[in-house]
């Protein structure tokens, strides 16, 4: 099976190793960014697409979450 995003093979969640890692920085970060600036998850998959100094990966991560809707089942406490 191929990663979703690129064509190295998948190893989880249909993410090749490296967007597997960006997917999981993305969603820890996500409850820093709402504890702090109380954006919701499309606000915040839009500003990683934006950010200059966002990576590579977690830019194709973030797109690909915003086109495919998925939401996330981060809790915030």
């Amino acid at each position: 099976m191929k990663c979703l995003l690129c064509d190295r093979d998948a190893v989880n969640d249909g993410y090749c190793r490296l967007h597997m890692k960006a997917y999981e920085k993305v969603l820890d970060n996500y409850v820093r960014w709402k504890k702090a600036l109380e954006v919701d998850w499309k606000e915040y998959l839009r500003e990683i697409v934006m950010n200059p100094l966002a990576g590579q990966w977690a830019k194709e991560v973030a797109q690909h979450l915003t086109k495919t809707g998925e939401q996330t089942n981060v809790k915030v406490g």
